[in-house]
């Protein structure tokens, strides 16, 4: 029988080997040793996937590993899924994620999407070139904590304030947060967003914060 640190090690490396398998039989060694499922998904499995993203900032890896990764999380997580249901663990709260009106790119949208599901958070991904009504519509169909849109165009971070300028017409409360290439701190202070996000390796670290706050 493995001891606890082994399948955590165990958990930690098949996220960042991006192996299905090893994920999957290292979750069900982990509810065999007893390990609490919220556990071995933040200091196991979160673990690997802050490496993944650390290399994925430095360039080392692309996003076909990113997302090879998140399926080995997938694949963890499925094992926790039955257990984590009885308790409060199954999710840290609701995120609704899109890439702007008139913007297609996905691949930072997809980095932060892996990052938060593989944290335990429930993703709400609505895709890429979307309205901020549908973004909206998403928010209350889905009771959503937190909204995030990238935009990676200048021409489409535009359309982060509209999404800002909506919730406060609709009175919706969520909280925002913001991402992509032209974005920054002081842009999302301009049109009144939360949290601006810089790397989908800070994204939980971020929405974390906002739901708690």
């Amino acid at each position: 029988m493995s001891s606890k640190e082994e399948i955590m090690e165990s958990l930690k490396k098949s996220i960042e080997t991006w192996d299905v398998k090893l994920a999957e039989t290292a979750a069900k060694q982990a509810l065999d040793a007893g390990i609490d499922p919220g556990d071995a998904v933040e200091n196991g499995l979160g673990k690997g996937m802050e490496t993944i993203s650390k290399l994925f900032d430095e360039a080392k890896i692309f996003l076909p590993q990113v997302l090879a990764a998140s399926k080995a999380m997938e694949k963890a997580l499925e094992v926790f899924e039955p257990v984590m249901v009885k308790g409060t663990t199954s999710s840290r709260g609701t995120v609704v994620l899109a890439t702007v009106l008139g913007d297609i790119h996905e691949i930072g949208k997809n980095v932060v999407a892996a990052m938060l599901k593989g944290a335990g958070f429930n993703v709400v991904d609505i895709g890429r070139d979307v309205a901020p009504e549908k973004f909206i519509e998403a928010v209350k169909e889905n009771n959503a904590d937190v909204v995030g849109a990238s935009a990676l165009m200048t021409t489409t971070v535009v359309v982060q304030k509209d999404i800002v300028d909506m919730i406060k017409e609709e009175n919706v409360s969520v909280k925002t947060i913001f991402g992509g290439a032209p974005a920054s701190e002081e842009w999302v202070a301009s049109i009144g967003g939360d949290v601006y996000c810089p790397s989908g390796a800070e994204a939980v670290e971020l929405v974390t914060k906002l739901i708690k706050g």
